[in-house]
């Protein structure tokens, strides 16, 4: 088969054949049909991000695809089936504290490092082998679609953080990083879930008069200043009642003091979920009171990814109507112009826009 290797991190993806993969137990083979380009691709690949990966690896995070063959273990799964491969990988040895990677892309801790070494390839690839539940049905998908539907993808990780809030319907959600391209998605994830109104600040205008544009009153915007203080009061004001719920989503490269001036603007008893960047790349820790933490009972909590009914759960948000996926401005590119891409991903990041491979 075809694939895009990323062979060193001082190369290019290198466009090469490369041996099927061979099925295992517990394993299924898929064609696939679109793969995502993440917009930070470029950093992960160059080693900006420091990812935990060991080279070469056919790379990538999250495809769309059909099942070309399935193992004994799979008794709903049958060939042709469309199918959202997870690249969230879990050991199955400890129920409890399971090792993660995800697949072409990551891993956490040495745990995470040996289930990449067996499950290693991504989906930059015209095949892929994943653990049998990590195949999961979306129902028929119309194949000009395909590339549309790696929406999943974006939106399953903001979706991971509502789910962990126990975010309800008719609550008012405030998104730090609303402007960014895991941040868009949340707003649009959290309407569709029924909130009431969904606070969205940030310093990108156009961005903000996007959300507004696509949205309408349920979204109120907050221009940022960088005073905190400020900030924070005009969040508060923004929304119709009180801030019932705050998720971070800010990349690594902004300020603890931005992060800090949005989850304080939860009102007494609120919610925080964590599932931004900040801190990966090193700098400030985020300072929060402790007196303000125990004597408003917040609770704060972070959230890396999401859980396996939750793909399940969006493709019923999607199909029932109420997550729309034509938000998205999709761009696509052969696997043979894999970075090119990679390339195009860069420059064209932000709110709804996807750039996928079709291998």
């Amino acid at each position: 088969m075809k694939a895009a290797i990323l062979k060193s991190l001082s190369q290019p993806l290198a466009i090469a054949q490369m041996p099927s993969p061979e099925m295992g137990t517990g394993e299924v083979i898929v064609d696939v049909v679109a793969a995502p380009v993440l917009s930070y691709a470029n950093e992960v690949f160059n080693g900006e991000r420091r990812y935990s990966m060991e080279l070469p690896i056919v790379p990538g995070c999250g495809a769309i695809g059909r099942v070309k063959a399935s193992g004994p273990d799979a008794t709903h799964l049958k060939e042709g089936d469309w199918v959202f491969c997870d690249p969230t990988v879990r050991s199955r040895d400890d129920a409890l504290m399971p090792d993660i990677t995800l697949q072409g892309w990551s891993a956490r801790s040495e745990g995470g490092l040996r289930l990449q070494r067996y499950f290693h390839d991504g989906p930059f690839a015209q095949e892929m082998r994943v653990p049998t539940e990590n195949a999961i049905r979306i129902g028929d998908v119309d194949p000009r679609e395909a590339a549309r539907w790696c929406a999943l993808n974006v939106m399953l990780v903001p979706y991971g953080g509502l789910l962990a809030a126990a975010l309800q319907a008719g609550e008012t959600l405030l998104v730090s990083g609303a402007t960014g391209n895991f941040g868009s998605a949340c707003v649009a994830v959290a309407l569709a879930m029924g909130v009431r109104c969904v606070v969205a600040p940030g310093r990108n205008e156009k961005a903000l008069a996007d959300l507004e544009r696509r949205f309408g009153e349920r979204v109120q915007t907050v221009r940022l200043t960088g005073n905190e203080e400020e900030d924070r009061v005009r969040m508060r004001q923004a929304a119709p009642c009180p801030i019932d719920c705050v998720i971070d989503l800010l990349p690594p490269s902004a300020s603890t003091k931005v992060v800090r001036a949005a989850i304080m603007a939860v009102r007494p008893y609120g919610r925080v979920i964590l599932m931004g960047g900040v801190g990966m790349l090193g700098g400030d820790g985020l300072d929060l009171p402790y007196p303000w933490i125990m004597r408003n009972d917040i609770t704060i909590r972070g959230k890396w990814m999401y859980p396996p009914q939750a793909v399940t759960r969006m493709t019923g948000l999607i199909r029932s109507g109420l997550l729309d996926l034509d938000h998205f401005d999709v761009t696509t590119f052969a696997l043979d112009d894999a970075n090119e891409a990679v390339a195009h991903a860069t420059a064209n990041g932000g709110p709804f826009k996807m750039t996928v491979l079709q291998p």
